[in-house]
């Protein structure tokens, strides 16, 4: 009998549940980098919406002479100046800008917290497609205003405003369903290496956004938004949410009462469970009882807060850099918008690695509180020798961009998969997969409140200086560490009180 091809021995040496969970895996990676892409347009094509002019007298020599072969009389449109796109070719600029970057941000931060309760609600495969087809739309509907020649700020502001509401649809989602199918063993590493997808996402979104910016800026947002829309119909036709929904074994969960995570940082009152007044029991098919936490309920988990508010300040950083490196490369290092949107992804490289750097310490350690905090008191002085060193030349930015991106994404990365997962999970929920939906939108919806602010703010303080701020991202940091100071010092005493046990606290 002839021996089987290697590719064929390769396949048949993992099991069919194996290979579910590498589709799934692979399939919500795909998806959530799908959201980040049709993010990251606006950031890149914030320096060709307004562009630094020369003197009035040379521009509008320049305008006379383009218009002299379209319109004999040599009038100049309201709207046509070489200062950008109207409106926001004024000198207000950098306020308009951070107004588009609050509306999308405001309405997602606010969208999130009532996304997770909906969504435990509905099946996270309608639900999901639904919110990708949406994205799509009105990402696309930005783009046209280039095509339709729209100067209304209103209509992007409105754009913007509704965009953030349906994007929150895609991480309580998509982190529920791979929090179905991946238990905690190696949950750091899993996660770290899938939440890569943020960066992913936003290194393709800036490399397309890129490609027209110069030339039609409406084709990036149009072509990105084609993409989520399509990645959604995939979505519809491919996702599982659950591995009993194909008679898959999911990976088991196990939580013993002894567990040191329990006894150090989930441990709260005598027994460290939810009251059953917080949990709401939903009638599902066959009459089982499914247990869906309410949001008071959610708090309770030990743990949830002080995640949450670290990662308003960690996330407040985070997408002040995916708002305006891009912009702020352009003034200081004198680059075209694509020159910087393509410099800029060097930020998100960082941010990959530190994820699985973060994801994989902490599984070593199990001292995921601790590995945040590590990270972020180093991420303060790297910012600040990133202003300094970012304006001595292109090869001193990039080794800036990229070790910056690492220590600012790694605690970012960890807290909103890994921590939020095992959050998601806590004994007191008994299993009950609904609750990670819940959990998860309220630290990633407080983390929203940041990314809303930290733009917002980044646009009223850009005019008196670029250090004021990186000033600001540095107390933010501060700040973040701060909120887990506490959770850092049971760790250690329990690492003092157990030495020879190991803590496996996860995070989302």
């Amino acid at each position: 009998m002839a021996s089987l091809p290697t590719g064929i021995r390769l396949i048949t040496s993992f099991t069919r549940d194996q290979w579910y969970r590498a589709f799934i895996f692979i399939l919500t990676f795909l998806l959530y980098a799908s959201f980040h892409l049709s993010r990251k347009p606006i950031s890149i094509v914030k320096g060709e919406l307004h562009k630094q002019c020369a003197s009035h007298d040379k521009v509008k020599l320049n305008i006379l002479n383009e218009n002299a072969f379209h319109d004999p009389a040599g009038k100049i449109s309201d709207n046509e100046t070489h200062c950008g796109w109207a409106p926001f070719d004024k000198k207000n600029y950098q306020q308009l800008l951070g107004a588009l970057d609050y509306s999308f941000l405001c309405a997602y931060a606010i969208g999130m917290y009532l996304s997770g309760i909906i969504g435990e609600r509905l099946p996270i495969r309608y639900y999901l497609t639904f919110g990708m087809f949406a994205s799509g739309a009105f990402t696309t509907l930005f783009g046209l205003g280039y095509f339709y020649n729209i100067h209304n700020f209103g209509f992007y502001v409105i754009t913007q405003i509704a965009n953030g509401l349906v994007q929150t649809t895609g991480w309580p989602s998509v982190v529920t369903c791979i929090g179905n199918w991946f238990g905690k063993g190696r949950r750091g590493l899993i996660m770290g290496i899938w939440n890569s997808h943020t960066s992913v996402g936003n290194i393709l979104g800036s490399l397309i956004a890129g490609y027209w910016v110069s030339t039609c800026w409406g084709l990036s947002f149009v072509v990105p938004g084609i993409i989520i829309a399509s990645m959604g119909t995939v979505c519809f036709l491919f996702l599982i949410e659950h591995p009993k929904d194909i008679k898959c074994s999911s990976t088991p969960l196990i939580i013993s009462k002894q567990d040191p995570e329990i006894q150090s940082l989930l441990s709260d009152g005598e027994n460290g469970t939810i009251p059953p007044k917080f949990v709401t029991v939903l009638h599902g098919d066959g009459g089982n009882g499914m247990a869906a936490i309410s949001f008071v309920g959610a708090l309770r988990i030990p743990g949830v807060i002080e995640f949450s508010l670290c990662l308003l300040f960690a996330k407040l950083v985070s997408y002040t850099f995916l708002f305006w490196l891009p912009l702020y490369i352009t003034n200081v290092d004198h680059f075209d918008a694509k020159k910087a949107g393509d410099l800029s992804t060097l930020f998100d490289v960082g941010g990959i690695i530190g994820g699985i750097l973060a994801g994989v310490v902490s599984d070593r350690l199990g001292k995921r509180a601790s590995t945040c905090g590590l990270m972020l008191l180093l991420a303060a002085p790297t910012l600040y020798m990133f202003s300094m060193v970012s304006k001595m030349g292109l090869e001193a930015t990039i080794v800036m961009l990229l070790i910056s991106g690492a220590l600012v994404n790694g605690p970012y990365a960890l807290i909103t998969t890994a921590v939020s997962a095992d959050l998601g999970t806590h004994k007191s929920l008994k299993g009950n997969s609904k609750a990670l939906s819940t959990v998860t939108a309220i630290i990633d919806g407080t983390g929203s409140v940041g990314a809303a602010l930290g733009p917002l703010l980044a646009g009223l303080i850009s005019p008196f200086g670029w250090n004021n701020v990186f000033y600001m991202l540095m107390v933010a940091d501060a700040t973040a560490l701060l909120f887990l100071l506490r959770l850092i010092q049971k760790e250690l005493c329990c690492t003092r009180s157990m030495p020879g046990e190991q803590l496996q606290f996860k995070e989302h």
